[in-house]
């Protein structure tokens, strides 16, 4: 659905009751997995995925953030972010269990500000566990060339160059931000993935992530796991061998889907 007057375009999603999973049969409140898709993610895309937690009685809220907001108006993702802790409010979702399940660094990014957002609200969300699928993990030149290559497709020759103006642009866009918070305090972060490595929510966190990724290599992952875990996180992960970007569920999707239904046990059952 989409919130004409603040612009959100959002889903949400009510599992059939029949099929609720004996797993969570004890929460007081229905669990919800909120979903925010990597950059260029469309809807239909992020639907398989909140497909699986629906099949086992969650609730899901699944959001794509606009690749403008992702690369270079980033300070509308704290808006967005303000937006869906009001919605979870407004629906009385803020008393239920909340997983959150990011894609990549378009999806971390977004969590980063929804974190934020939490600190200012005037009700406790209660995040319950976080999932991490590609990523997440530090911005390269060749990483974002790459992502922004496959979000604007088209001919070979037209891609490669556009690219490379695009991919430049944000690069000089970043720098400037980095500089400018070594005079401002404010708690927008030029870096979000910093953020997310130190950040003080401690509960579980998996990472689903693979050493064929091409996008976020798979060192970057594990040493931001290392760093999470020496936070006190509980962390756990499920790595592959040859799957490309967030594409291990459509490769593996017994595997995914088992280790997804093990990690919320962990986490709501706690």
């Amino acid at each position: 659905m989409e919130d004409e007057q603040d612009n959100l375009e959002y889903y949400i999603k009510f599992p059939n009751p029949n099929k609720k999973n004996t797993n969570f049969i004890h929460q007081e409140k229905t669990p919800i997995v909120i979903l925010f898709g990597w950059a260029g993610c469309q809807d239909r895309y992020l639907r398989k995925y909140s497909q699986m937690y629906e099949d086992i009685g969650l609730i899901t809220l699944r959001y794509c953030a606009p690749v403008k907001f992702l690369f270079w108006k980033r300070n509308e993702l704290r808006k967005i972010a303000e937006r869906i802790v009001k919605l979870l409010i407004d629906m009385n979702f803020d008393n239920h269990p909340v997983i959150i399940h990011c894609f990549s660094n378009g999806g971390a990014f977004l969590y980063h500000n929804f974190l934020l957002a939490l600190r200012g609200s005037t009700k406790t969300i209660k995040v319950k566990g976080v999932i991490y699928d590609s990523g997440p993990g530090p911005r390269r030149f060749m990483s974002l060339f790459r992502a922004i290559s496959a979000i604007i497709g088209g001919r070979l020759i037209c891609n490669f160059l556009l690219s490379i103006i695009v991919t430049s642009f944000l690069i000089i866009i970043w720098e400037c931000d980095i500089l400018k918070s070594c005079f401002v305090n404010d708690d927008y972060q030029s870096d979000p993935i910093e953020y997310l490595k130190v950040e003080d929510n401690t509960c579980p966190q998996y990472f689903i992530y693979s050493k064929a990724d091409k996008l976020i290599f798979y060192e970057d992952v594990e040493y931001f796991i290392n760093i999470r875990r020496k936070k006190g996180v509980d962390v756990s992960v499920l790595a592959f061998d040859d799957s490309p970007h967030v594409k291990h569920y459509a490769h593996y999707k017994n595997e995914y889907s088992e280790g997804v239904n093990g990690f919320l046990s962990t986490c709501l059952n706690a």
